[in-house]
Protein backbone atom coordinates (compact mmCIF):
# COMPACT_ATOMS: atom_id res chain seq x y z
CA UNK A 1 0.00 0.00 0.00
CA UNK A 2 2.85 2.56 0.78
CA UNK A 3 4.44 1.52 -2.46
CA UNK A 4 1.31 2.36 -4.44
CA UNK A 5 0.83 5.85 -2.39
CA UNK A 6 4.59 6.26 -2.88
CA UNK A 7 3.45 6.08 -6.86
CA UNK A 8 0.81 8.28 -6.54
CA UNK A 9 2.81 10.59 -4.80
CA UNK A 10 5.38 11.16 -7.52
CA UNK A 11 2.82 11.80 -9.87
CA UNK A 12 0.96 14.29 -7.96
CA UNK A 13 4.30 16.09 -7.84
CA UNK A 14 5.11 15.99 -11.51
CA UNK A 15 1.56 16.71 -12.16
CA UNK A 16 1.36 19.47 -10.53
CA UNK A 17 5.05 21.28 -10.47
CA UNK A 18 4.16 24.11 -11.93
CA UNK A 19 1.44 24.81 -9.13
CA UNK A 20 4.30 24.78 -6.49
CA UNK A 21 6.49 26.91 -8.12
CA UNK A 22 4.00 29.67 -8.52
CA UNK A 23 2.37 28.98 -5.48
CA UNK A 24 -1.02 28.15 -7.04
CA UNK A 25 -3.19 27.33 -3.83
CA UNK A 26 -6.43 26.09 -4.62
CA UNK A 27 -8.99 28.23 -2.73
CA UNK A 28 -9.32 31.23 -0.40
CA UNK A 29 -9.33 28.43 2.84
CA UNK A 30 -6.18 27.39 1.39
CA UNK A 31 -4.76 30.42 1.14
CA UNK A 32 -5.73 31.49 4.81
CA UNK A 33 -4.38 28.18 6.21
CA UNK A 34 -0.89 29.07 4.69
CA UNK A 35 -1.07 32.72 6.51
CA UNK A 36 -2.16 30.89 9.90
CA UNK A 37 0.76 28.23 9.40
CA UNK A 38 3.07 31.67 8.59
CA UNK A 39 1.92 34.05 11.73
CA UNK A 40 2.11 30.64 14.11
CA UNK A 41 5.84 30.00 12.72
CA UNK A 42 6.62 33.75 13.04
CA UNK A 43 5.41 33.84 16.60
CA UNK A 44 1.77 34.31 16.87
CA UNK A 45 0.30 31.91 19.73
CA UNK A 46 -1.05 28.57 19.62
CA UNK A 47 -4.14 29.76 20.77
CA UNK A 48 -3.94 32.73 19.15
CA UNK A 49 -6.22 32.10 15.59
CA UNK A 50 -6.88 36.06 15.05
CA UNK A 51 -6.03 37.01 11.71
CA UNK A 52 -4.33 40.39 11.72
CA UNK A 53 -3.97 40.75 8.15
CA UNK A 54 -8.04 41.19 7.30
CA UNK A 55 -9.77 44.21 8.82
CA UNK A 56 -6.64 45.31 10.62
CA UNK A 57 -8.65 48.29 12.11
CA UNK A 58 -10.97 46.37 13.54
CA UNK A 59 -8.14 44.50 15.35
CA UNK A 60 -8.29 41.47 12.29
CA UNK A 61 -11.12 38.50 13.06
CA UNK A 62 -11.00 34.85 14.54
CA UNK A 63 -10.59 32.02 11.96
CA UNK A 64 -12.69 29.35 14.01
CA UNK A 65 -10.62 26.75 12.72
CA UNK A 66 -7.99 24.56 15.12
CA UNK A 67 -4.03 24.29 15.05
CA UNK A 68 -4.11 20.39 14.06
CA UNK A 69 -4.06 20.87 10.10
CA UNK A 70 -1.24 23.91 10.78
CA UNK A 71 0.96 21.17 12.61
CA UNK A 72 2.30 18.79 9.04
CA UNK A 73 2.68 21.77 7.04
CA UNK A 74 4.69 23.91 9.75
CA UNK A 75 6.60 20.37 10.28
CA UNK A 76 7.46 20.38 6.50
CA UNK A 77 7.83 24.10 6.57
CA UNK A 78 10.94 24.01 8.88
CA UNK A 79 12.48 20.54 7.53
CA UNK A 80 12.73 21.88 4.22
CA UNK A 81 13.92 25.40 5.17
CA UNK A 82 17.18 24.91 5.59
CA UNK A 83 17.95 23.20 2.39
CA UNK A 84 15.99 25.28 0.38
CA UNK A 85 15.02 28.38 1.49
CA UNK A 86 11.73 30.04 3.28
CA UNK A 87 10.04 31.06 -0.01
CA UNK A 88 11.11 27.42 -1.75
CA UNK A 89 10.03 25.33 1.62
CA UNK A 90 6.76 26.95 2.04
CA UNK A 91 5.87 26.14 -1.29
CA UNK A 92 7.23 22.17 -1.47
CA UNK A 93 5.27 22.31 2.03
CA UNK A 94 1.99 22.97 0.30
CA UNK A 95 2.72 20.54 -2.15
CA UNK A 96 3.78 17.46 0.08
CA UNK A 97 1.32 18.41 3.03
CA UNK A 98 -2.11 17.36 1.73
CA UNK A 99 -0.74 13.81 0.32
CA UNK A 100 0.32 13.02 3.93
CA UNK A 101 -3.49 12.09 4.57
CA UNK A 102 -4.01 10.59 1.68
CA UNK A 103 -1.66 7.83 3.11
CA UNK A 104 -4.05 7.82 5.78
CA UNK A 105 -7.05 7.26 4.13
CA UNK A 106 -5.32 4.74 1.86
CA UNK A 107 -5.06 2.72 5.40
CA UNK A 108 -8.74 2.80 6.45
CA UNK A 109 -9.84 1.65 3.22
CA UNK A 110 -6.88 -1.55 2.86
CA UNK A 111 -8.25 -2.19 6.12
CA UNK A 112 -11.58 -2.71 5.64
CA UNK A 113 -11.31 -4.23 2.39
CA UNK A 114 -8.67 -6.76 3.80
CA UNK A 115 -11.42 -7.42 6.93
CA UNK A 116 -14.58 -7.68 4.80
CA UNK A 117 -13.84 -8.14 1.17
CA UNK A 118 -10.81 -10.48 0.63
CA UNK A 119 -6.45 -10.15 1.86
CA UNK A 120 -6.01 -9.30 -1.49
CA UNK A 121 -8.75 -7.22 -2.61
CA UNK A 122 -7.06 -3.84 -1.24
CA UNK A 123 -5.22 -2.57 -4.59
CA UNK A 124 -8.87 -2.65 -6.59
CA UNK A 125 -10.09 -0.70 -3.71
CA UNK A 126 -7.45 1.76 -4.34
CA UNK A 127 -7.82 2.10 -7.75
CA UNK A 128 -11.48 2.55 -7.51
CA UNK A 129 -10.01 5.45 -5.25
CA UNK A 130 -7.93 6.79 -7.75
CA UNK A 131 -11.24 6.80 -9.80
CA UNK A 132 -13.02 8.97 -7.22
CA UNK A 133 -12.20 12.89 -8.54
CA UNK A 134 -14.04 15.12 -6.25
CA UNK A 135 -12.42 12.65 -3.70
CA UNK A 136 -8.67 12.65 -4.72
CA UNK A 137 -8.98 16.50 -5.04
CA UNK A 138 -8.82 17.29 -1.61
CA UNK A 139 -5.29 15.40 -1.81
CA UNK A 140 -3.86 17.37 -4.82
CA UNK A 141 -0.63 19.49 -4.14
CA UNK A 142 -1.77 22.90 -2.88
CA UNK A 143 -4.52 21.90 -1.66
CA UNK A 144 -3.97 22.48 2.45
CA UNK A 145 -7.07 22.67 3.85
CA UNK A 146 -8.27 20.75 6.35
CA UNK A 147 -10.49 18.41 3.71
CA UNK A 148 -7.85 15.79 3.52
CA UNK A 149 -7.52 15.12 7.10
CA UNK A 150 -11.13 14.75 7.57
CA UNK A 151 -11.84 12.19 4.83
CA UNK A 152 -8.55 10.49 6.38
CA UNK A 153 -10.52 10.08 9.78
CA UNK A 154 -13.54 8.89 8.10
CA UNK A 155 -11.74 6.64 6.68
CA UNK A 156 -10.41 4.98 9.88
CA UNK A 157 -13.77 5.12 11.53
CA UNK A 158 -15.11 2.69 8.51
CA UNK A 159 -11.73 0.92 9.20
CA UNK A 160 -13.01 0.82 12.60
CA UNK A 161 -16.39 0.19 12.28
CA UNK A 162 -15.20 -2.83 9.93
CA UNK A 163 -13.58 -4.25 12.93
CA UNK A 164 -13.64 -7.78 14.51
CA UNK A 165 -11.71 -6.96 17.46
CA UNK A 166 -14.81 -4.69 19.39
CA UNK A 167 -12.41 -2.58 21.34
CA UNK A 168 -10.18 -1.62 19.06
CA UNK A 169 -12.73 -1.16 16.74
CA UNK A 170 -14.62 0.93 19.02
CA UNK A 171 -11.24 2.98 19.78
CA UNK A 172 -10.66 3.59 16.26
CA UNK A 173 -13.98 5.26 15.57
CA UNK A 174 -13.54 7.24 18.95
CA UNK A 175 -10.55 8.69 18.84
CA UNK A 176 -10.66 9.48 14.76
CA UNK A 177 -14.15 10.89 15.39
CA UNK A 178 -12.58 12.90 18.13
CA UNK A 179 -9.42 14.05 15.80
CA UNK A 180 -12.18 14.88 12.90
CA UNK A 181 -14.22 17.13 15.63
CA UNK A 182 -11.01 19.13 16.54
CA UNK A 183 -10.41 19.60 13.02
CA UNK A 184 -13.45 21.19 12.63
CA UNK A 185 -17.61 20.30 12.83
CA UNK A 186 -17.71 19.79 8.73
CA UNK A 187 -17.59 15.86 9.47
CA UNK A 188 -20.30 16.23 13.26
CA UNK A 189 -22.96 14.12 10.59
CA UNK A 190 -20.76 11.37 10.30
CA UNK A 191 -19.22 11.37 13.74
CA UNK A 192 -23.19 11.06 14.70
CA UNK A 193 -24.01 8.78 12.44
CA UNK A 194 -20.91 6.54 13.23
CA UNK A 195 -22.15 6.98 17.13
CA UNK A 196 -25.33 5.52 16.40
CA UNK A 197 -24.67 2.91 14.16
CA UNK A 198 -22.36 1.34 17.24
CA UNK A 199 -25.42 1.90 19.52
CA UNK A 200 -27.33 -0.05 17.17
CA UNK A 201 -24.85 -3.24 17.02
CA UNK A 202 -24.88 -3.25 20.57
CA UNK A 203 -29.00 -3.01 20.32
CA UNK A 204 -28.85 -5.74 17.76
CA UNK A 205 -25.82 -7.91 19.78
CA UNK A 206 -25.27 -7.43 23.48
CA UNK A 207 -21.74 -9.32 22.93
CA UNK A 208 -20.97 -5.64 21.04
CA UNK A 209 -20.85 -3.89 24.45
CA UNK A 210 -17.46 -3.95 24.62
CA UNK A 211 -16.53 -1.61 21.63
CA UNK A 212 -19.49 0.70 22.52
CA UNK A 213 -17.68 0.64 25.94
CA UNK A 214 -14.47 1.49 24.13
CA UNK A 215 -16.03 3.92 21.97
CA UNK A 216 -17.68 5.53 24.98
CA UNK A 217 -14.33 6.27 26.17
CA UNK A 218 -12.43 7.44 23.18
CA UNK A 219 -15.17 9.51 22.10
CA UNK A 220 -15.49 11.38 25.29
CA UNK A 221 -11.71 11.10 26.58
CA UNK A 222 -10.21 12.05 22.84
CA UNK A 223 -12.51 15.15 22.33
CA UNK A 224 -11.92 16.67 25.90
CA UNK A 225 -8.06 16.30 24.70
CA UNK A 226 -9.05 17.91 21.41
CA UNK A 227 -10.56 20.72 22.87
CA UNK A 228 -7.33 21.24 25.79
CA UNK A 229 -4.82 21.15 22.82
CA UNK A 230 -6.44 22.47 20.20
CA UNK A 231 -9.47 25.07 20.79
CA UNK A 232 -8.19 28.51 20.64
CA UNK A 233 -9.07 31.28 22.27
CA UNK A 234 -11.57 32.24 20.56
CA UNK A 235 -13.35 29.11 20.90
CA UNK A 236 -13.75 29.13 24.79
CA UNK A 237 -16.98 30.61 24.62
CA UNK A 238 -20.55 28.82 23.85
CA UNK A 239 -20.08 29.14 19.97
CA UNK A 240 -21.48 26.73 17.40
CA UNK A 241 -19.28 26.40 14.97
CA UNK A 242 -16.22 24.34 15.90
CA UNK A 243 -15.13 22.55 18.89
CA UNK A 244 -16.44 24.64 21.54
CA UNK A 245 -17.33 23.94 24.83
CA UNK A 246 -20.93 23.38 23.69
CA UNK A 247 -19.84 20.23 21.15
CA UNK A 248 -17.50 19.47 24.18
CA UNK A 249 -20.60 18.92 26.31
CA UNK A 250 -22.53 17.04 23.94
CA UNK A 251 -19.57 14.56 23.18
CA UNK A 252 -18.40 13.70 26.90
CA UNK A 253 -22.17 13.48 28.05
CA UNK A 254 -22.75 11.12 24.91
CA UNK A 255 -19.80 8.68 25.42
CA UNK A 256 -20.08 8.94 29.31
CA UNK A 257 -23.96 7.76 28.42
CA UNK A 258 -22.57 5.10 25.94
CA UNK A 259 -20.16 3.98 28.93
CA UNK A 260 -23.09 3.15 31.44
CA UNK A 261 -25.45 1.61 28.91
CA UNK A 262 -22.18 -1.04 28.20
CA UNK A 263 -22.02 -1.58 31.60
CA UNK A 264 -25.62 -2.46 32.17
CA UNK A 265 -25.87 -4.43 28.85
CA UNK A 266 -29.47 -6.19 29.58
CA UNK A 267 -29.69 -9.58 27.53
CA UNK A 268 -33.59 -8.37 26.21
CA UNK A 269 -33.07 -6.38 22.66
CA UNK A 270 -35.95 -4.31 23.52
CA UNK A 271 -35.04 -3.08 26.66
CA UNK A 272 -31.37 -2.35 24.94
CA UNK A 273 -33.01 -0.48 22.36
CA UNK A 274 -35.41 1.71 24.97
CA UNK A 275 -32.16 2.21 26.98
CA UNK A 276 -30.40 3.84 23.97
CA UNK A 277 -33.44 5.60 22.63
CA UNK A 278 -33.93 7.21 26.16
CA UNK A 279 -29.98 8.28 25.42
CA UNK A 280 -30.45 9.91 22.50
CA UNK A 281 -33.33 11.75 24.27
CA UNK A 282 -31.60 12.94 26.94
CA UNK A 283 -28.33 13.82 24.65
CA UNK A 284 -31.26 16.19 22.10
CA UNK A 285 -33.55 17.26 25.07
CA UNK A 286 -30.19 18.64 26.98
CA UNK A 287 -28.81 20.31 23.91
CA UNK A 288 -32.21 22.47 23.30
CA UNK A 289 -32.21 23.27 26.80
CA UNK A 290 -28.82 24.43 27.25
CA UNK A 291 -27.72 25.46 23.69
CA UNK A 292 -30.81 26.72 22.11
CA UNK A 293 -28.41 29.41 20.63
CA UNK A 294 -27.12 26.31 18.22
CA UNK A 295 -30.50 25.09 16.89
CA UNK A 296 -30.38 27.33 13.80
CA UNK A 297 -27.50 28.03 11.35
CA UNK A 298 -24.13 27.10 13.19
CA UNK A 299 -22.22 30.18 12.10
CA UNK A 300 -25.11 32.03 13.63
CA UNK A 301 -24.89 34.71 10.95
CA UNK A 302 -27.34 37.50 10.55
CA UNK A 303 -30.21 37.02 7.92
CA UNK A 304 -28.91 39.58 5.80
CA UNK A 305 -25.30 37.91 5.62
CA UNK A 306 -27.17 34.79 4.85
CA UNK A 307 -29.35 36.22 2.19
CA UNK A 308 -26.25 38.42 0.81
CA UNK A 309 -23.30 35.51 1.01
CA UNK A 310 -23.91 32.19 2.69
CA UNK A 311 -26.46 31.06 0.99
CA UNK A 312 -25.37 31.53 -2.03
CA UNK A 313 -21.88 29.64 -1.83
CA UNK A 314 -22.16 26.89 -4.60
CA UNK A 315 -20.81 24.34 -2.49
CA UNK A 316 -23.27 24.61 -0.38
CA UNK A 317 -26.59 23.89 -2.52
CA UNK A 318 -27.83 20.44 -2.81
CA UNK A 319 -26.58 18.07 -5.84
CA UNK A 320 -30.19 18.61 -7.91
CA UNK A 321 -29.28 22.23 -8.30
CA UNK A 322 -26.05 21.95 -10.17
CA UNK A 323 -25.61 20.94 -13.65
CA UNK A 324 -25.60 17.38 -14.89
CA UNK A 325 -22.48 17.39 -15.94
CA UNK A 326 -21.33 17.99 -12.37
CA UNK A 327 -23.75 16.46 -10.25
CA UNK A 328 -23.90 12.64 -12.26
CA UNK A 329 -19.88 11.76 -11.88
CA UNK A 330 -20.06 12.70 -8.42
CA UNK A 331 -23.50 10.37 -7.57
CA UNK A 332 -22.58 7.51 -9.82
CA UNK A 333 -19.89 5.86 -7.35
CA UNK A 334 -22.28 6.31 -4.23
CA UNK A 335 -25.51 4.21 -6.03
CA UNK A 336 -22.99 1.45 -6.67
CA UNK A 337 -21.50 1.34 -3.98
CA UNK A 338 -24.81 1.19 -1.97
CA UNK A 339 -25.45 -1.91 -3.98
CA UNK A 340 -22.02 -3.36 -3.66
CA UNK A 341 -22.64 -2.78 0.57
CA UNK A 342 -26.54 -4.15 -0.02
CA UNK A 343 -25.30 -7.32 -1.97
CA UNK A 344 -22.35 -8.22 0.20
CA UNK A 345 -24.68 -7.81 3.35
CA UNK A 346 -27.14 -10.40 1.70
CA UNK A 347 -24.25 -12.78 0.74
CA UNK A 348 -22.81 -12.50 4.56
CA UNK A 349 -25.79 -13.02 5.76
CA UNK A 350 -24.87 -15.70 8.44
CA UNK A 351 -21.46 -14.57 9.04
CA UNK A 352 -20.21 -12.19 11.69
CA UNK A 353 -19.55 -9.76 8.50
CA UNK A 354 -23.17 -9.02 7.97
CA UNK A 355 -23.32 -6.84 10.75
CA UNK A 356 -20.41 -4.78 9.50
CA UNK A 357 -21.61 -4.82 5.97
CA UNK A 358 -24.76 -3.37 7.02
CA UNK A 359 -22.93 -0.78 9.34
CA UNK A 360 -20.85 0.20 6.02
CA UNK A 361 -24.37 0.15 3.92
CA UNK A 362 -25.93 2.40 6.11
CA UNK A 363 -23.09 4.52 6.47
CA UNK A 364 -22.71 4.75 2.61
CA UNK A 365 -26.70 5.36 1.91
CA UNK A 366 -26.41 8.16 4.98
CA UNK A 367 -23.26 10.09 2.99
CA UNK A 368 -25.35 9.65 -0.60
CA UNK A 369 -28.19 11.34 1.16
CA UNK A 370 -25.76 14.33 2.48
CA UNK A 371 -25.69 14.85 -1.60
CA UNK A 372 -29.68 15.98 -1.32
CA UNK A 373 -28.84 19.04 1.27
CA UNK A 374 -25.15 19.70 -0.27
CA UNK A 375 -23.05 19.19 -3.04
CA UNK A 376 -20.00 19.76 -0.79
CA UNK A 377 -20.80 16.09 0.51
CA UNK A 378 -19.22 14.88 -2.54
CA UNK A 379 -16.26 13.58 -1.90
CA UNK A 380 -17.04 11.69 1.43
CA UNK A 381 -19.80 10.22 -0.33
CA UNK A 382 -17.31 8.48 -3.02
CA UNK A 383 -14.48 7.54 -0.54
CA UNK A 384 -17.61 5.85 1.86
CA UNK A 385 -18.64 4.06 -1.70
CA UNK A 386 -15.02 2.30 -2.38
CA UNK A 387 -15.91 -0.74 -0.01
CA UNK A 388 -19.05 -1.44 -1.28
CA UNK A 389 -18.27 -0.96 -4.98
CA UNK A 390 -14.70 -2.97 -4.37
CA UNK A 391 -16.88 -6.03 -2.93
CA UNK A 392 -18.87 -5.66 -6.21
CA UNK A 393 -16.29 -5.92 -8.81
CA UNK A 394 -14.20 -8.68 -6.60
CA UNK A 395 -17.91 -10.79 -6.99
CA UNK A 396 -18.32 -9.97 -11.22
CA UNK A 397 -15.14 -9.12 -12.86
CA UNK A 398 -14.02 -12.79 -11.50
CA UNK A 399 -16.92 -14.37 -13.27
CA UNK A 400 -16.22 -12.84 -16.15
CA UNK A 401 -12.36 -13.99 -16.05
CA UNK A 402 -13.72 -17.60 -15.40
CA UNK A 403 -15.18 -17.67 -19.28
CA UNK A 404 -13.90 -20.22 -21.63
CA UNK A 405 -14.07 -17.20 -24.41
CA UNK A 406 -10.73 -15.03 -24.16
CA UNK A 407 -13.08 -11.88 -25.94
CA UNK A 408 -15.17 -12.47 -22.50
CA UNK A 409 -12.33 -12.63 -20.36
CA UNK A 410 -10.65 -9.78 -21.77
CA UNK A 411 -13.52 -7.21 -22.81
CA UNK A 412 -16.11 -8.39 -20.26
CA UNK A 413 -13.73 -8.28 -17.22
CA UNK A 414 -12.58 -4.58 -18.59
CA UNK A 415 -16.07 -3.55 -18.63
CA UNK A 416 -17.65 -4.68 -15.66
CA UNK A 417 -14.80 -2.91 -13.75
CA UNK A 418 -15.61 0.02 -15.41
CA UNK A 419 -19.14 -0.30 -14.83
CA UNK A 420 -19.08 -1.31 -10.93
CA UNK A 421 -16.31 1.09 -10.11
CA UNK A 422 -17.82 4.30 -11.77
CA UNK A 423 -14.82 4.89 -14.27
CA UNK A 424 -17.49 4.90 -16.49
CA UNK A 425 -18.64 7.82 -15.41
CA UNK A 426 -15.40 9.48 -16.40
CA UNK A 427 -15.77 8.62 -20.10
CA UNK A 428 -19.04 9.58 -20.60
CA UNK A 429 -18.26 12.83 -19.09
CA UNK A 430 -17.48 14.85 -22.91
CA UNK A 431 -20.86 13.80 -24.19
CA UNK A 432 -23.02 14.78 -21.14
CA UNK A 433 -24.75 17.78 -21.16
CA UNK A 434 -23.09 20.87 -19.43
CA UNK A 435 -26.21 22.81 -18.26
CA UNK A 436 -24.43 26.03 -18.72
CA UNK A 437 -25.70 29.39 -20.41
CA UNK A 438 -23.60 32.02 -21.46
CA UNK A 439 -20.99 30.36 -22.25
CA UNK A 440 -18.43 33.55 -23.77
CA UNK A 441 -19.49 35.07 -20.36
CA UNK A 442 -18.40 32.27 -18.30
CA UNK A 443 -15.52 32.28 -19.90
CA UNK A 444 -14.25 35.54 -19.21
CA UNK A 445 -14.97 35.17 -15.71
CA UNK A 446 -12.75 32.23 -15.14
CA UNK A 447 -10.34 34.18 -17.13
CA UNK A 448 -10.75 36.86 -14.85
CA UNK A 449 -10.63 34.60 -11.46
CA UNK A 450 -7.22 33.11 -12.95
CA UNK A 451 -5.44 36.33 -13.70
CA UNK A 452 -5.80 38.06 -10.53
CA UNK A 453 -4.95 35.00 -8.69
CA UNK A 454 -1.75 34.57 -10.17
CA UNK A 455 1.63 35.86 -8.43
CA UNK A 456 2.81 37.44 -11.41
CA UNK A 457 -0.33 40.17 -11.38
CA UNK A 458 -0.26 40.29 -7.59
CA UNK A 459 3.45 40.54 -7.07
CA UNK A 460 3.45 44.21 -8.89
CA UNK A 461 1.70 45.94 -5.69
CA UNK A 462 4.10 45.27 -3.53
CA UNK A 463 5.68 48.46 -5.33
CA UNK A 464 3.52 50.48 -3.55
CA UNK A 465 3.94 51.09 0.46
CA UNK A 466 2.53 48.67 2.61
CA UNK A 467 -1.34 49.58 2.76
CA UNK A 468 -4.84 48.48 3.59
CA UNK A 469 -6.37 47.93 0.35
CA UNK A 470 -10.55 48.05 -0.16
CA UNK A 471 -11.20 45.19 -2.27
CA UNK A 472 -13.75 41.92 -3.05
CA UNK A 473 -14.17 39.45 -0.25
CA UNK A 474 -12.54 36.59 -2.35
CA UNK A 475 -9.49 38.52 -2.85
CA UNK A 476 -8.76 38.80 0.74
CA UNK A 477 -6.79 35.89 1.44
CA UNK A 478 -4.78 35.95 -1.84
CA UNK A 479 -3.92 39.32 -1.75
CA UNK A 480 -2.54 39.36 1.82
CA UNK A 481 -0.66 35.58 0.73
CA UNK A 482 1.66 36.97 -2.28
CA UNK A 483 1.71 40.63 -0.92
CA UNK A 484 3.09 42.94 1.95
CA UNK A 485 -0.70 44.64 1.98
CA UNK A 486 -3.67 44.44 4.26
CA UNK A 487 -6.83 43.50 3.39
CA UNK A 488 -10.39 44.26 5.06
CA UNK A 489 -12.29 41.24 4.09
CA UNK A 490 -12.57 37.61 3.33
CA UNK A 491 -15.06 34.43 3.00
CA UNK A 492 -15.56 33.59 6.47
CA UNK A 493 -18.64 33.50 8.55
CA UNK A 494 -16.77 35.44 11.79
CA UNK A 495 -15.64 38.11 9.63
CA UNK A 496 -19.46 39.21 8.87
CA UNK A 497 -19.57 42.86 9.65
CA UNK A 498 -16.41 43.43 7.20
CA UNK A 499 -17.88 40.92 4.43
CA UNK A 500 -21.56 43.06 4.75
CA UNK A 501 -19.68 46.57 4.07
CA UNK A 502 -17.67 45.04 1.01
CA UNK A 503 -21.22 44.57 -0.46
CA UNK A 504 -22.48 47.58 0.66
CA UNK A 505 -19.75 49.68 -0.56
CA UNK A 506 -19.71 48.19 -4.17
CA UNK A 507 -23.81 47.70 -4.01
CA UNK A 508 -24.72 51.32 -2.70
CA UNK A 509 -24.16 54.94 -4.23
CA UNK A 510 -20.91 56.26 -5.08
CA UNK A 511 -21.56 58.72 -2.42
CA UNK A 512 -21.64 56.16 0.36
CA UNK A 513 -18.09 54.02 -0.91
CA UNK A 514 -15.41 56.93 1.35
CA UNK A 515 -17.14 56.35 4.66
CA UNK A 516 -17.50 52.84 4.54
CA UNK A 517 -13.13 52.29 3.39
CA UNK A 518 -12.86 54.89 6.18
CA UNK A 519 -14.11 52.56 8.86
CA UNK A 520 -11.92 50.33 7.64
CA UNK A 521 -8.71 52.63 7.19
CA UNK A 522 -8.42 51.32 3.29
CA UNK A 523 -6.18 53.52 1.58
CA UNK A 524 -6.65 52.14 -1.79
CA UNK A 525 -9.42 50.46 -3.96
CA UNK A 526 -8.30 47.37 -5.54
CA UNK A 527 -10.90 45.63 -8.45
CA UNK A 528 -10.55 42.93 -10.55
CA UNK A 529 -13.18 43.28 -13.50
CA UNK A 530 -14.81 40.36 -14.57
CA UNK A 531 -14.26 38.13 -11.28
CA UNK A 532 -16.94 35.69 -10.64
CA UNK A 533 -17.95 37.87 -7.32
CA UNK A 534 -18.18 41.59 -9.23
CA UNK A 535 -20.96 39.89 -11.56
CA UNK A 536 -22.97 39.94 -8.12
CA UNK A 537 -22.36 43.37 -7.85
CA UNK A 538 -23.17 44.06 -11.16
CA UNK A 539 -26.68 41.95 -11.15
CA UNK A 540 -27.72 43.37 -7.75
CA UNK A 541 -27.02 46.72 -8.32
CA UNK A 542 -26.23 48.16 -12.00
CA UNK A 543 -26.23 51.44 -11.30
CA UNK A 544 -24.20 51.06 -7.79
CA UNK A 545 -20.89 51.78 -7.45
CA UNK A 546 -19.20 48.95 -8.78
CA UNK A 547 -21.09 49.22 -11.75
CA UNK A 548 -20.16 52.84 -12.14
CA UNK A 549 -16.91 51.69 -11.80
CA UNK A 550 -17.21 48.87 -14.37
CA UNK A 551 -18.68 51.29 -16.68
CA UNK A 552 -15.56 53.75 -16.53
CA UNK A 553 -17.53 56.16 -14.40
CA UNK A 554 -14.83 56.92 -11.72
CA UNK A 555 -15.41 59.75 -8.66
CA UNK A 556 -12.54 62.29 -8.78
CA UNK A 557 -11.65 61.51 -5.27
CA UNK A 558 -10.22 58.28 -6.83
CA UNK A 559 -6.53 58.85 -7.93
CA UNK A 560 -5.27 56.24 -10.11
CA UNK A 561 -2.48 53.99 -9.86
CA UNK A 562 -0.50 52.92 -12.46
CA UNK A 563 0.22 49.21 -12.89
CA UNK A 564 2.12 46.80 -15.86
CA UNK A 565 0.08 47.33 -18.85
CA UNK A 566 -1.12 43.38 -19.14
CA UNK A 567 -2.11 43.50 -15.31
CA UNK A 568 -5.70 42.41 -14.69
CA UNK A 569 -6.74 44.90 -11.48
CA UNK A 570 -7.45 48.60 -11.67
CA UNK A 571 -6.18 50.40 -8.90
CA UNK A 572 -6.96 54.12 -7.06
CA UNK A 573 -5.86 55.78 -4.30
CA UNK A 574 -8.92 56.95 -1.75
CA UNK A 575 -8.69 60.57 -1.41
CA UNK A 576 -10.67 61.79 1.84
CA UNK A 577 -9.62 65.27 1.12
CA UNK A 578 -11.50 65.72 -1.74
CA UNK A 579 -15.21 66.72 -2.56
CA UNK A 580 -17.76 64.31 -3.10
CA UNK A 581 -18.60 65.95 -6.44
CA UNK A 582 -16.42 65.50 -9.45
CA UNK A 583 -16.42 64.92 -12.86
CA UNK A 584 -15.68 61.13 -13.89
CA UNK A 585 -12.70 60.10 -14.98
CA UNK A 586 -11.26 56.54 -16.82
CA UNK A 587 -7.67 55.57 -15.20
CA UNK A 588 -4.74 55.50 -17.28
CA UNK A 589 -3.31 52.56 -18.69
CA UNK A 590 0.68 52.25 -18.87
Amino acid sequence: MLLFWAGVVAWFLWQRQGNIHWLVLGDTDDNMRLMQVRAWLAGQGWYDLRQYRLDPASGGFDIHWSRVVDLPIAGLILLLKPFLGVAAAEKWACGIAPLLPLAVTMTGLTLTVRRLVAPHAWPLALVILMGCTSTMLMYAPMRIDHHGWQLACLALTVAGLADTRRARGGATVGLSSALSLSIGLEMLPYCAMAGAIIALRWVWDAGDARRMQVYGLSLAGGTALGFALFASNANQVLRCDSLTPVWLSVMVAAGTLLFALSLASPDNRWLRLALAAAAGGAIVAGFVLLFPQCLGRPEQVSDELARTWLNNVREARPIYRHPFKTGFPIAVLPVIGILGALIATWRARRSEAAVAWAAIALFTAFAAAMLLWQIRAGPAAQMLSVPGATALAWLIVPWFLRRSSILVRVFGSVLAFLLVSGLFAGLLLPYLPSGKSGGTGSDKVARANAACARMTSLRPLDAIPRAILFSHVDMGPRLITITHHYGVAGPYHRNGNAILDVHHAFTGPASGFRAIAARHKAQYLLICPDMAETTVYRSRSPNGFYGQLHRGQVPGWLEPVALPAKSPFRLWRIRYDLPEVSAPKAPPRR
